[in-house]
């Protein structure tokens, strides 16, 4: 056998002798003949079982919903049924992503009817009652998530994450069931339904994996067939929504009304044309993301320019800067008390935030009012001996004062320097991005998700522009991913090239080259010199990849009796990456091959690995070189 280069240049390892990785604890792995392989797209056509209606749910940060459409009549998607209990000046087409389990952890409710139930509970049973909101941020924000992650409750009280993130699936999948039976007259089978859970792009494999093992607890869909649960990336669904929309569908901010001069029938700017490029910045509650795509005509497939960005910065850290501005008016240790002895009232206080944060513009003049629940200013009473307006008047909190009604009257300067860290930051991003060479050329930039309806980031957003793109908002904002995460599972392959946001790898054993490898890393094993913990890439970062491309790699066990090879994978930021041992390159997941029960005469089995990383999950497949059997492959990102 010949030494074959792979495509990253460090792999020229062949070995016929069994690996001495063996040694390292390492599962023996010397890579025979790395490939990079193009599939015949059309083999990938999945002959799966077909279905007959696509669910997509979007589990948003502070809004969720869900909508569907029948594979019969795919152009007609429907959007839930209006919910129960909406707040004023709110659009009510989504509901409140909270949640409340009784006394001894059963799921009572979700949505407005969760938040109402505790809201009306006595406060000496909210103590007991488990409440929990903008809870999916933690799936973000946790570096090292597992299956056993908790969150907090309302009343300080821990809960495990997977369990809440399954009653709330399941509390989707009842409710998208109830509607479906009751659409066709006959009780509705979920083995017929495609589900679609949306994420947003920026997060990692581990938190997508996550949302998928809380779809296997909520019997959303069975282990067994994971092919019925697609995970959709938040900004892919809105860009496949977006560039179907028509002219009248949308308000270009540029002429700051519905864009005139073409016909209504007309696709966006009087028709996308081939080669067009165009950035989807979806501003959701928890974070904020950036996509870069291409369409390719005339099947308008999208093509991702550059690897998904963006961040942390959602219009929940509006309701950050607005708890950090109470601590400074009445006191850290207060706010803290308050939240944990009186929950419910601390709810209501942030409902009425969110309905002034909403009437917050550039050109406002007039004060906000936003009302103090009657237990805060009790409370405040009792905790300090004095009075809310004597708070007030005491801090030294420009802009802010004591209305005799009761209220807190917030002038407009004071309301928009709550939204100016967020907004600075989302402006900050979308600067660096459009210096990406690769982001030239830029004809529209969809604003998309329920933050794009706020007139302080639009503005933003124009004056950092200045004129560069044209910036399109679709009518129905807050429903944009949705309805994108229904056509994207009717037809998931329409986004045919993404880009890998990180550098994925192993660790393996090459002959050791003199001059090229360092003293260090050597390893003398039955005469022979190996170099240790070379790193060989699979996939780049930032490198395209297409769907249905795999990465091969064979691996052999270690010794013949060997029934599971378990191989570290390895990720990182960078590019280009030497050894697993660089800076910046951490463990981050581990491929599972179970060769039980495929013994063969052969002196050495080879487990042909393939991987596919052009698709929102990585996956992977095995099969035993020499029978051609399958081999059971799975990728574990998430620490057990």
């Amino acid at each position: 056998m010949t030494e074959k280069e792979s495509a990253t240049d460090n792999v020229t390892a062949d070995v016929v002798t069994p690996s001495p990785a063996k040694s390292l604890g390492d599962p023996g792995i010397t890579p025979l003949s790395p490939s990079h392989s193009m599939k015949d797209p059309d083999q990938n056509l999945q002959t799966g079982p077909t279905y007959t209606v696509v669910v997509a749910i979007d589990f948003g940060t502070t809004s969720s919903g869900y909508a569907y459409s029948f594979t019969k009549e795919p152009e007609c998607i429907h959007t839930m049924r209006r919910w129960e209990g909406g707040d004023p000046g709110v659009s009510n087409q989504k509901t409140p992503t909270t949640i409340l389990l009784t006394p001894d952890r059963k799921f009572h409710s979700f949505g407005y009817a969760a938040r109402d139930f505790y809201h009306d509970l006595d406060p000496t049973e909210t103590k007991h009652w488990l409440y929990l909101e903008k809870f999916k941020m933690k799936l973000h924000t946790t570096a090292n998530l597992s299956i056993d992650t908790d969150l907090h409750a309302a009343n300080g009280k821990r809960v495990k994450a997977l369990d809440i993130f399954a009653y709330a699936l399941g509390f989707f999948k009842d409710q998208a069931l109830k509607e479906l039976s009751d659409q066709v007259g006959t009780e509705f089978d979920n083995a017929d339904v495609r589900w679609v859970i949306t994420v947003p792009a920026i997060w990692k494999q581990p938190a997508k994996q996550f949302m998928r093992e809380a779809a296997y607890k909520s019997s959303l869909v069975p282990r067994d067939n994971p092919e019925q649960l697609i995970i959709a990336l938040e900004p892919e669904a809105a860009s496949i929504y977006c560039r179907k929309l028509r002219l009248h569908q949308m308000i270009d901010l540029g002429s700051k009304s519905t864009v005139n001069g073409y016909s209504p029938t007309d696709n966006v700017g009087a028709g996308m044309t081939q080669g067009d490029r165009y950035v989807v910045v979806d501003c959701g509650g928890g974070t904020v993301d950036l996509t870069v795509h291409q369409i390719r005509l005339p099947e308008g497939h999208l093509k991702e320019l550059y690897k998904a960005s963006g961040g942390p910065y959602g219009s929940i850290g509006v309701d950050y800067e607005f708890e950090k501005l109470l601590c400074k008016i009445f006191g850290p240790d207060f706010i803290d008390q308050f939240k944990i002895k009186r929950p419910a009232a601390w709810v209501d206080l942030m409902i009425a935030f969110e309905s002034r944060k909403r009437a917050a513009a550039p050109d406002r003049t007039n004060p906000l009012n936003i009302n103090l629940p009657f237990s805060f200013i009790d409370y405040y009473k009792k905790f300090r001996g004095h009075s809310v307006e004597h708070a007030l008047r005491k801090s030294n909190v420009d802009f802010v004062k004591w209305s005799s009604q009761g209220m807190l009257r917030m002038n407009p300067d004071a309301m928009n320097a709550l939204f100016k860290p967020t907004i600075d930051h989302i402006i900050q991003h979308l600067g660096e991005l459009f210096e990406k060479p690769e982001v030239t050329n830029i004809k529209f930039l969809f604003l998309v998700g329920g933050f794009a309806e706020s007139p302080l980031l639009q503005q933003a957003i124009q004056t950092m522009l200045q004129g560069r793109s044209r910036i399109i908002i679709p009518h129905d904002v807050g429903l944009t991913i949705l309805k994108g995460a229904v056509l994207f599972g009717l037809d998931p392959g329409v986004i045919k090239v993404r880009r890998s946001p990180l550098t994925y790898g192993v660790g393996v054993l090459n002959r050791y080259v003199e001059g090229k490898h360092p003293p260090d890393k050597m390893l003398v094993k039955d005469g022979t010199r190996w170099c240790t913990d070379v790193f060989d890439t699979f996939i780049a970062c930032d490198q395209s990849v297409a769907l249905g491309e795999t990465v091969k790699r064979s691996y052999t066990p270690a010794k013949p009796s060997q029934q599971v090879i378990v191989i570290n994978v390895y990720c990182s930021e960078r590019e280009q990456v030497g050894f697993i041992s660089d800076a910046g390159v951490r463990k981050c997941g581990t491929l599972r091959l179970d060769v039980s029960g495929t013994e063969s005469p052969a002196a050495r089995r080879e487990i042909q690995t393939l991987m596919q990383f052009g698709d929102t999950e990585i996956r992977a497949m095995a099969v035993d070189v020499a029978t051609s059997r399958s081999v059971k492959a799975s990728i574990n990102f998430l620490g057990q």
